[in-house]
C-alpha cells in the first residue's frame, strides 16, 4: 500500500488524494531536465502531485511554474504541496484541460510525464486509467499542445517508455520539433532500457546527446550515478 506522502530533503509530498503516486522514474525526470540558464516560464503539463514543479523550483529560484492539472483531487493535493513549500509564491495551478486553456505567455520548458501505454491493460479504476494511458490526452494533443505553447529558443522535456517514445518522437519531428538530448533508463546494468527522457526544442540540433542511468547495483544498492543525480532530493542520499 503507497504511503500518504513522501519526504525529500526539502519538502514533502502529500499523495493521498492522486491516482498517481511518487515514482522513481518521475523523481529522474525533475532531477535530469536541464535547467539552461536565463530560464524564466515553466509550464508542468499534468502535474499530479505537482513533484515536478517542486523538484524544478528548488532548482532554480529564477523561474516560475504553471503546473496544468485536470483531475480536481489532484489539482487541490499539488496546490496544498505548493503552499507547505518554500517556493509558493513561484508555483501556481491551473486547473482544467491543457488543450484549451487560454495561456498568455509562451514557456522556456515544458515538462511532463504524460499517460502511459495507450489503452492497453486498462484499469477498473476512473481516476487512475485517466493519469496512466492517453484516453484524455493522446500523443498527438501533447505534441500540439507543447508546439502551441514553447517558446522559439524554448525546450520540451517528455518522459515515456520506450515503445511510447518511439511513437511520442515521431509525432514531435512530424510537427516541427527536434530531438536534442535523451536519458535512458535502466533498473540495472543487465536490463532493457524501460524509460526514456528526451529534450526536444524547435530548432535543429548541432548535435545530439544520449547517456545511460543505470538505477540499481549488482548488490541491489543504488549506482553512483543515481545517488549524484538525487542527491539534492532524496532524505537517504
Amino acid at each position: 500500500m503507497s504511503n500518504n506522502y513522501f519526504q525529500f530533503k526539502r519538502f514533502r509530498i502529500g499523495q493521498e488524494r492522486c491516482a498517481m503516486k511518487v515514482t522513481t522514474d518521475a523523481c529522474i525526470l525533475g532531477a535530469w531536465t536541464p535547467v539552461f540558464p536565463g530560464l524564466k516560464r515553466v509550464l508542468d503539463i499534468g502535474t499530479g502531485t505537482g513533484l515536478l514543479s517542486l523538484m524544478l523550483a528548488q532548482r532554480s529560484w529564477e523561474i516560475a511554474i504553471d503546473a496544468v492539472e485536470i483531475d480536481m483531487d489532484a489539482a487541490q493535493q499539488a496546490r496544498e504541496n505548493f503552499m507547505a513549500s518554500p517556493w509558493r509564491e513561484r508555483l501556481k495551478i491551473v486547473e482544467g484541460d491543457v488543450r484549451d486553456h487560454p495561456f498568455m505567455v509562451k514557456y522556456d520548458l515544458i515538462i511532463c510525464n504524460p499517460p502511459f501505454f495507450n489503452n492497453s491493460l486498462l484499469s477498473n479504476d476512473a481516476n487512475k486509467m485517466v493519469a496512466r494511458h492517453t484516453v484524455e490526452l493522446s500523443n498527438k494533443e501533447l505534441a500540439d499542445v507543447i508546439l502551441a505553447n514553447l517558446a522559439e529558443d524554448g525546450y520540451a522535456s517528455v518522459l515515456l517508455p520506450v515503445t511510447e517514445y518511439g511513437v511520442w518522437k515521431q509525432l514531435a519531428e512530424g510537427g516541427g520539433m527536434h530531438e536534442h538530448g535523451a536519458l535512458l533508463i535502466k533498473h540495472r546494468a543487465d536490463a532493457e532500457v524501460k524509460r526514456i527522457v528526451g529534450l526536444f526544442s524547435k530548432s535543429e540540433p548541432s548535435f545530439m546527446e544520449e547517456e545511460t542511468l543505470v538505477i540499481m547495483d549488482g548488490e541491489g544498492n543504488y549506482t553512483e550515478g543515481f545517488r549524484e543525480l538525487l542527491k539534492a532530493f532524496y532524505l537517504a542520499l
